[in-house]
């Protein structure tokens, strides 16, 4: 006991001392008035503008959404009362199943607790159930999918990122009788960059290989109907498994796959992370449902997001500020130490009332530490106008401290 709690103790003081400490800043959420929320400060509650939220769309504040999960909670009750083999299956269950079916064009679906738990869960599931499978993986795929992948006996390979004439080699070289998967994802969170997922697929035909991609960053905002980044680009049928969260731009809770019936009813049968968790709360499935319907149709509320984005980044650009090019809605700032990383967000929030979380490791590699910025469409512009100058001015009185 005492050897461990040294060990807690000394690795605690190595990441404080690395500025890699994190502290959570309690923020309570006004669902009529986000990206408006209120912090304490003194005892006092104040303003302020939130510009790291996943709830890309506003959805968790919509009342479509909340009328979904208000009529699921006083009709079904607060929680689901067992797995979904042992009576936590309801008829909101199979209906969002469905419905996450059709939006990605497979047979089934399946949910999960989390977005983490689907892509680890399905992951280990698929790569334990032959012998000998080859699981080629891009660099910067997300921790739930490394855990997955670490969670099986594959041979793993690590592509550069978004490599294709790397990611072609390695799977030239790997046995031609093998079995292989393909694991990436479409928008990266932290770049803001897209993979070329067509390219990917072309490179998987000819190598005989399965894909898995992970749409949790673009779920809701990419495509007619908010397939994703595979809708978008009309790939989404040449695709093996598709991975999503609702927890993001559906603004409420837990993850996804989606694929051919038998691939479903495979994991489905033997993922430990599926089979022994209590299933979703009627609420959750009820505001994701009705906020999955939703945004099938709101092609309005995805015209809004980019329009917005791409007023932030000419904005940020016009100004000067280091702003990581971007193909997608997510708006990394680069700060490129942690110390710094964490001075400039503690000062937005203390002197203008902006919120943005601090990145650094190992979140991202050291050395390219940044803020995320995440706008959506009800950010107006005279917030980000107000955000831009509290940076330039954070920026410069920085500059002089150094000088």
């Amino acid at each position: 006991m005492h050897a461990f709690l040294d060990h807690c103790r000394s690795q605690l003081a190595e990441i404080r001392l690395q500025g890699r400490y994190r502290h959570f800043t309690p923020l309570r959420r006004e669902a009529t008035r986000f990206p408006v929320y209120t912090i304490l400060r003194n005892g006092e509650p104040r303003d302020i503008t939130v510009w790291s939220s996943n709830d890309y769309l506003a959805m968790g504040v919509d009342p479509v959404t909340i009328g979904g999960a208000r009529d699921a909670l006083e009709n079904l009750g607060a929680g689901a009362g067992g797995t979904r083999n042992i009576g936590g299956t309801s008829p909101l269950h199979d209906a969002l199943e469905a419905e996450l079916a059709g939006l990605h064009g497979k047979d089934a679906a399946l949910l999960f607790s989390s977005g983490f738990v689907s892509n680890q869960a399905s992951l280990t599931a698929i790569l334990r159930s032959l012998p000998d499978w080859h699981v080629f993986s891009d660099a910067k795929n997300h921790a739930s999918m490394i855990a997955g992948i670490k969670g099986s006996p594959a041979t793993v390979h690590i592509f550069r990122h978004n490599d294709l004439a790397h990611l072609a080699a390695l799977l030239a070289a790997a046995p031609g009788d093998a079995p292989k998967l393909i694991a990436f994802e479409s928008v990266y969170s932290m770049d803001a960059d897209i993979a070329p997922i067509g390219a990917i697929c072309d490179l998987a035909d000819r190598h005989g290989a399965l894909t898995y991609l992970d749409e949790v960053h673009a779920v809701g905002m990419y495509g007619a109907h908010g397939g994703g980044v595979s809708e978008r680009d009309g790939v989404a049928h040449r695709l093996t498994v598709i991975e999503g969260t609702l927890a993001k731009a559906f603004g409420c809770h837990g993850g996804y796959i989606a694929a051919e019936a038998t691939i479903i009813d495979y994991i489905r049968s033997t993922a430990p992370g599926f089979i022994f968790t209590t299933a979703l709360p009627p609420a959750v499935v009820g505001g994701a449902l009705a906020s999955v319907r939703h945004l099938t149709r709101d092609t309005g509320r995805r015209e809004a997001l980019f329009r917005q984005v791409g007023l932030l980044k000419r904005k940020l650009d016009a100004a000067g500020l280091p702003r990581l090019p971007s193909e997608s809605h997510i708006v990394p700032v680069m700060i490129r130490d942690a110390d710094l990383c964490r001075e400039v967000s503690r000062l937005l929030l203390e002197r203008h009332g902006h919120y943005a979380t601090p990145i650094n490791y190992p979140t991202v590699p050291r050395g390219t530490e940044r803020l995320r910025l995440t706008p959506t469409p009800l950010h107006t512009e005279a917030m980000m106008d107000d955000l831009v100058a509290a940076l330039v001015d954070i920026f410069a009185s920085m500059e002089e401290r150094a000088a």
